[in-house]
């Protein structure tokens, strides 16, 4: 069983950064593959970012490649998504997810406007 909880959404404006955590609880994130998605209103759940388990290797959408980096922490258990240079579009709920686990967060709300 894995629970996983994100934060660090808020408003921000256009050109601004902000940083998701990914937190898990009940296991290890350790080893496992983590992925970032988002919902914008009215429009279906899309693949952001992904890092890998043992290798660590990456993947970005092409939409925030350049703008977003995945990261994570082991000692905390913890996964991260530094967004910079967000832009409007950028606007969705954030979640983060465990294939393996068949877990999702609650998500995290990221508004970006002037």
């Amino acid at each position: 069983q894995l629970q996983l909880v994100e934060s660090g959404g808020g408003l921000v404006q256009p050109g601004g950064s902000l940083r998701l955590s990914c937190a898990g609880s009940g296991n290890s994130l350790d080893y496992y593959a983590i992925g970032w998605f988002r919902q914008a209103p009215g429009k279906e759940r899309e693949g952001v970012s992904c890092i890998g388990g043992s290798d660590g290797s990456t993947f970005y959408a092409d939409s925030v490649k350049g703008r977003f980096t995945i990261s994570r922490d082991n000692a905390k258990n913890t996964v991260y998504l530094q967004m910079d240079s967000l832009k409007p579009e950028d606007t969705a709920v954030y979640y983060c997810y465990a294939p393996l686990f068949g877990s999702w967060g609650q998500g995290t709300q990221v508004t970006v406007s002037s």
